[in-house]
């Protein structure tokens, strides 16, 4: 019994696992493939529509900016603890003037896609806790977290 109780427990285990890898897909699918289609001054608004979908975001300055994203993150082996991984990040940039026709277009990959480099440096304080309007501010966040005054003073 024990044993039977065992076989059906552990192939309640293994049939619930996946050994396929899971893939996040986010945007338009094929987006490279789907972007040769599309011609400079002669594609419109509703071809762009009819093949990619209405845009991830839009940009309205002297001309229409349609931004088109596709990006899939795959899981990594099982070793790695599930840690993700991009493993396609694509940009379509899509230009369009006043009369509807694509101006210009730009498509970027995950190869040119730049990282952005954040400065190290710290901001320093400018103020000092002995001046008034340190005590000014310590005294009202005092009175807004203890209106009533039973709490015990902290600085």
């Amino acid at each position: 019994m024990h044993k039977l109780l065992y076989i059906i427990l552990f192939s309640l285990i293994v049939s619930n696992c996946s050994f396929q890898q899971v893939v996040k897909k986010h945007g338009v699918r094929n987006l490279e493939e789907k972007q040769k289609k599309l011609t400079i001054n002669k594609s419109n608004k509703n071809d762009i529509q009819k093949i990619l979908g209405p845009p991830s975001s839009k940009s309205t300055f002297d001309n229409d900016l349609w931004i088109f994203i596709e990006r899939e993150i795959r899981n990594e082996k099982l070793f790695k603890l599930s840690k993700q991984k991009i493993t396609t990040n694509n940009v379509l940039i899509i230009e369009i003037d006043n009369r509807g026709l694509i101006v210009d277009k730009l498509f970027y990959d995950i190869n040119e896609i730049n990282d952005i480099k954040f400065s190290s440096l710290n901001t320093k304080k400018k103020y000092k806790r002995n001046t008034f309007i340190y005590d000014f501010l310590s005294s009202m966040r005092q009175k807004i977290n203890d209106p009533l005054g039973k709490r015990k003073k902290t600085d």
